[in-house]
């Protein structure tokens, strides 16, 4: 049987097709790989192929995944990031569309687009603070976590990232979404257009809980926005910048 090693694999799997499948085999290296449901954390430095040790195959994967977290995460912070991105603008909460238009019938338009603006305004202000959480779940990644990304689907990483962080994201979010609402007047504008529209008859209240209607849509969208950079980190050589990345992915590595 073939002595595979951690880095040739690496570089077989993120050179296939989003599409294909890649079969592992049984061991590497000499000791055997941990299944789905193992916890082992083992390592090896064994030289690979190219002159790439495991460590430099995993190390070049976790880069990987920062080089996208990055640039997601700088993306959605940019002025207009949530607000002119399809993909992530956070549009009205549900129970305030029938509330948009009819505040629109009574000549509240301005209102009502001020606020849209605002609310995705202080996505991107909150989105500054993503970053290092992302990065941080990345840098406790074990040998299992490495072998589960590169095996499992294209959005493997993401997923990974999502039940990690999602949590820690939540919580830290929150009170600065709460600030990032207040200074760009999303807070203030969502009571006027929420009182005016409570007074009218007829109407159900509106009791949107803005900050965490805001905090969900925000991490959503960071995560959409991870996704299309690990899915472009696995297809497109052109995407890995880094020497680390050239080496490990066999892009011009010496």
């Amino acid at each position: 049987m073939k002595n595979y090693s951690l880095a040739a694999l690496l570089v077989a799997a993120f050179a296939l097709p989003a599409h294909a499948q890649f079969k592992l085999p049984s061991s590497i290296g000499g000791f055997k790989l941990p299944s789905k449901t193992t916890t082992t954390t083992t390592t090896t430095t064994t030289t690979a192929v190219s002159g790439l040790t495991n460590t430099e195959a995993a190390n070049g994967l976790k880069e990987a995944l920062i080089q996208g977290i990055s640039k997601g995460s700088d993306q959605a912070s940019q002025t207009d990031g949530f607000y002119l991105n399809k993909l992530i603008r956070i549009p009205f909460p549900p129970d305030m569309q029938r509330a948009a238009t009819t505040l629109r019938s009574i000549g509240l338009g301005s209102q009502v687009d001020k606020f849209e603006l605002s609310l995705n305004r202080g996505a991107e202000d909150a989105a500054k603070s993503a970053k290092p959480i992302f990065i941080n779940a990345i840098k406790q990644l074990t040998f299992t976590d490495v072998w589960n990304i590169l095996t499992g689907q294209k959005d493997a990483a993401t997923q990974y990232l999502k039940r990690t962080t999602t949590s820690q994201l939540t919580t830290a979010f929150m009170p600065i979404m709460q600030q990032s609402l207040d200074k760009v007047e999303a807070t203030r504008y969502y009571t006027s257009l929420t009182s005016a529209y409570n007074k009218l008859p007829l109407v159900t209240p509106v009791q949107t809980d803005l900050n965490q209607y805001a905090t969900g849509k925000a991490v959503d969208g960071l995560f959409t926005l991870i996704a299309q950079e690990e899915a472009d980190i696995r297809e497109n050589p052109v995407a890995r910048t880094t020497s680390l990345l050239k080496k490990v992915f066999g892009i011009g590595g010496k």
